[in-house]
């Protein structure tokens, strides 16, 4: 029987997701988001003030098109 992934969403510290991860042997399991979706979020914080999750810009950034 196959086992099903399951992707774990990273937090907004990213760094202490991926060093978890490893830690714990479930570097497969994190999901890491495009490097886009970093930009689109600084670059929406800039122009608004406003800084939404990393979630939050990639589902829309997906909803758009502008990913896969």
């Amino acid at each position: 029987m196959r086992r099903k992934s399951v992707k774990l969403y990273t937090p907004e510290n990213m760094l202490e997701s991926f060093y978890d991860a490893i830690r714990t042997n479930r570097l497969k399991e994190l999901h890491i988001p495009h490097s886009s979706v970093f930009y689109v979020r600084a670059a929406i914080e800039a122009d608004t003030g406003v800084r939404y999750t990393l979630k939050r810009v990639e589902t829309a950034m997906m909803a758009e098109g502008m990913l896969d």
